[in-house]
């Protein structure tokens, strides 16, 4: 029987996404404000990654010591394996049709530039039809693409464009796309071993045994997300820096002020993105700051806005003033 049909299957998604909900508004912020500034972000992403993939490791050994035969640990991985990289194989296809994707030029010579700059092999330059937009996709089938949307070139300078570019180009040095993908499985798999468990409970006769370590483990696993989430947004502010290296502080700053302009001036576009399959590729961050970026004073305003905590950490990318802040504390 499909998982959807499965009531316990949507018990314990609604009893997860409570957990993360609850973190997200009332534990995360607290930790976040109490460790803001003491890690630099490089510090700041090896412990994460420790952390995330020391609790993945802690509950998945507990698992398979409680479970013995119980649950197809190894199928388990290998079809969660086989349904990502699929994904991950055929998305830049995907992708490309679903925003008519085209080659450009003159496109492509600033992605050139911007490569160079950063020391690497430029990825091809793809032009999309979409709102406001700059992301970073492909794989060793397809090669790597940086794509930029219509609207953006047109509303971007030279320099905050050639940023943009050096954002996208960043995720690709840093292998984001991998990496992220490779971290995802981890809440995944550990949230599947716990339905497994509790499902398999009541023919066995460690029933009540296996129940608690599968509801601890379907748990466990959306504080993992919310983790992973976390470690998403740190590698923002890591392509925020290429970004920077490449164009300056001032047309970073300046293009993310004025994509976040315009998706506070438009609401229902950003509804739309934030109803898309394709979310998780734009650079703009959803949250619920208004401002109008004109001007230096707009943009070091921008920056004071207050963002909403559940948001911003159910989000993958830093909220907008958070990156500008984190701009102005580069140095190199």
């Amino acid at each position: 029987m499909f998982l959807i049909f499965d009531p316990l299957y949507w018990v314990l998604a609604i009893l997860g996404y409570m957990v993360m909900f609850a973190l997200a508004s009332l534990v995360a912020p607290k930790v976040a404000g109490r460790v803001a500034g003491k890690f630099s972000l490089y510090t700041s992403m090896a412990l994460l990654l420790i952390l995330i993939i020391g609790m993945s490791a802690g509950i998945i050994y507990l698992i398979l010591v409680v479970a013995e035969m119980t649950v197809d640990f190894y199928a388990l991985i290998a079809f969660l394996l086989a349904i990502n990289i699929l994904i991950y194989l055929l998305s830049p296809y995907i992708i490309n049709m679903s925003y008519g994707a085209k080659k450009s030029e003159e496109l492509q010579r600033l992605v050139n530039e911007a490569s160079a700059t950063l020391g690497v092999k430029p990825p091809k330059a793809m032009v999309v039809q979409s709102p406001p937009n700059a992301f970073a996709y492909g794989n060793f089938l397809t090669g790597k693409f940086v794509a930029v949307s219509d609207t953006l070139l047109n509303m971007l300078s030279r320099d905050e464009l050639m940023a943009v570019i050096g954002h996208e180009i960043g995720h690709h040095k840093h292998r984001d796309n991998l990496f992220m993908l490779l971290l995802g499985l981890l809440p995944s798999l550990i949230f599947y071993l716990g339905y497994m468990l509790i499902r398999s409970s009541s023919d066995e006769r460690r029933g009540a045994q296996l129940a608690i370590v599968g509801i601890a483990a379907v748990v466990i696993s959306f504080v993992i997300q919310i983790l992973v989430l976390a470690f998403s947004r740190l590698r923002e502010y890591f392509a925020d820096t290429a970004g920077v290296f490449v164009a300056g502080k001032d047309a970073m700053q300046r293009s993310l002020a004025k994509i976040h302009y315009f998706y506070s001036r438009y609401p229902s576009v950003r509804a739309e993105i934030a109803e898309s399959k394709f979310r998780t590729l734009f650079i703009y961050a959803l949250v619920n700051a208004v401002a109008e970026p004109l001007t230096r004073m707009d943009i070091e305003r921008l920056k004071k806005e207050k963002v909403s905590p559940i948001q911003e950490f159910l989000s993958t990318h830093p909220p907008i003033p958070k990156r500008l802040a984190f701009i102005d504390s580069l140095r190199f």
